[in-house]
């Protein structure tokens, strides 16, 4: 079982990067952070490799996806309330940052998203601990559609 998560995204602008996500509230570890790339603190073991796009592709010989365009993942990160959810999509609206898609509400369960500069797409959300409400007896009995 893998113990930490790195996700590597290529950025046009590092230090335009750099600013977005500390306006969001991320940190960044300096042992890990040069002209061409630095490491974004999510937790203790995840964390997001912005680099610049050019050194971003000597690691693939693929393409680099043309994010304003297309999207190539969503990078979804919990917060502790709804508010909080609306407060970031509200900073990175604020930094550089555009519109997404509409928020969601599930009632246990509410999201809502955005774009970074560089197009990359972001969701923050908040889940109820408790989790979705318990199914009613007859949901239970009826698994799927009747005929």
């Amino acid at each position: 079982m893998a113990s930490q998560l790195f996700l590597n995204l290529p950025v046009q602008d590092l230090q335009r990067s750099v600013g977005f996500f500390t306006a969001l509230g991320f940190t960044f570890n300096p042992d890990f952070t040069d002209e061409n790339a630095t490491c974004m603190v999510v937790n203790e073991n995840a964390y997001v490799m912005l680099l610049v796009e050019a050194y971003f592709k000597t690691f693939t010989t693929k393409e680099v996806a043309g994010t304003k365009g297309s999207a190539e993942a969503i990078i979804a990160y919990s917060v502790d309330s709804r508010e909080a959810v609306d407060q970031a999509v509200q900073t990175a609206l604020a930094n550089g940052g555009s519109a997404s898609q509409d928020a969601q509400d599930y009632g246990f369960m509410y999201n809502h998203s955005f774009q970074d500069p560089d197009g990359h797409l972001w969701e923050v959300f908040w889940m109820d601990p408790a989790g979705p409400p318990d199914a009613s007896p007859s949901e239970e009995a009826s698994p799927g559609p009747q005929s």
